[in-house]
């Protein structure tokens, strides 16, 4: 527009005219004066660099100090009038441009709910396109809704690289209302967790889930959650006290509309008050309504997981062999801990492990050993499954073969 073009037609000549006279000072006798030969700005205005034992010779304004105080930057007195001309010429500028943009706003207003509704789609639209692109990097898919339970088929969690993550199949509410997953640390039972939390979550933010088809999410209105450690130097709070404090709040909420989740529940205290009070929890989390999925190494949920309706148990697969998780779940199964075979995997004296089995109770050995039988029984079962499956295809494959 032309009126700032004149303005700046003038600012650049009154520029030219302000180095011509400081460049005057600089080509003059009076350079000795100068720290360096060159024309700076200070507030906006020209100025050159003085020495501090000749400020005194060149009269003018003194607008800045270094920062050791060996020169002074001054406005000598012939720029002064120029450099006022300079600033005003500016203020018009900025003037000027004030007045644009309120005649550019003042336009786009009356198109403000076209520009408005614009706005919406477009952000509508990226967030489609993020979720389209989010999903075609976890290789997802999505999820029916269920009105009470949940069923998630070849369930990954959504961090974890598709192509080396072992998904799983995980069920909550249609034959039990709370899941007691159990198995050796590193196993894979918090991120378990955590992948029931999120999926369902993910679900409720209209994303698509990494699962296989035929999955379903319950819609919850609140999804709560106690993993981690919390402990605190700064609040006097111990792990167990940490955990006490969130199970408090969670309880507080609880209610049919919840998905509650508990990792190590009851851990941090005395084994057995500890056992006790984590039966306790999940009995008054159900008796609430609530959905729970829980992860603990306490045999006794184990037993209580075993014996009490609508409480189901689950294990992280443990190969022994290798002395390795395998990061599958299983649903039904309750999981050893392999505590002693972790201990020696990681460089524990195999004396010192010996000597700990003595202090096993019979009960706890016994059940223990319930277990592991359990384990060899079930991967004889899926061996046999797996070949009477392969036998079976053999006579479809040559029926094929003999129709074609």
């Amino acid at each position: 527009s032309p009126g700032p073009a004149s303005i700046r037609r003038h600012i650049r000549a009154t520029e030219s005219k302000v180095r011509d006279i400081l460049q005057k000072i600089i080509s003059s006798s009076q350079a000795k004066y100068l720290q360096e030969s060159i024309i700076t700005q200070r507030s906006g205005r020209y100025v050159v660099p003085v020495k501090s034992e000749f400020k005194n010779e060149i009269p003018g304004l003194v607008h800045d100090l270094s920062g050791s105080g060996s020169t002074f930057f001054i406005e000598p007195m012939g720029v002064v009038k120029a450099n006022n001309e300079l600033r005003e010429l500016q203020a018009k500028e900025e003037k000027e441009i004030d007045r644009i943009l309120a005649e550019l706003s003042a336009e786009a207003a009356s198109f403000r709910e076209d520009i408005t509704l614009n706005y919406d789609l477009l952000i509508r639209l990226d967030s489609i396109f993020a979720r389209g692109k989010l999903s075609a990097r976890m290789g997802a898919m999505e999820p029916g809704l269920s009105a009470k339970s949940l069923c998630l088929r070849r369930a990954r969690h959504p961090l974890l690289p598709p192509k080396t993550a072992v998904a799983n199949d995980l069920s909550l509410g249609e034959k039990f209302d709370t899941l007691v997953i159990t198995g050796p640390n590193t196993g894979g039972k918090t991120v378990t967790l955590k992948t029931l939390g999120l999926l369902t979550l993910m679900t409720q933010c209209g994303l698509h889930i990494p699962a296989a088809d035929r999955s379903a999410v319950s819609v919850y209105e609140r999804v709560l959650a106690d993993i981690g450690d919390e402990q605190s130097i700064e609040q006097s709070l111990s792990t167990f006290s940490a955990h006490m404090k969130n199970i408090v709040q969670i309880l507080d909420e609880a209610d049919e509309h919840c998905l509650i989740l508990f990792d190590e529940l009851g851990a941090g205290t005395d084994p057995v008050e500890g056992a006790a009070l984590a039966i306790a929890v999940i009995e008054q989390a159900r008796s609430q309504g609530a959905k729970i999925a829980a992860t603990t190494h306490y045999a006794e949920l184990k037993t209580f997981a075993m014996t009490t309706a609508g409480v189901e148990n689950a294990s992280c697969e443990f190969d022994v062999q290798t002395l390795r998780p395998t990061y599958r779940l299983l649903i039904g199964i309750p999981g050893k801990s392999n505590a002693f075979a972790i201990a020696g995997k990681l460089g524990l004296p195999q004396e010192v492990i010996e000597e700990a089995k003595k202090h096993l109770s019979e009960q706890d050995e016994s059940f223990e050993d319930l277990l592991t039988d359990l384990e060899v029984s079930r991967r004889t079962i899926e061996k046999e499954q797996d070949e009477i499956a392969a036998y079976r295809r053999g006579p479809e494959r040559l029926k094929e073969e003999t129709q074609k």
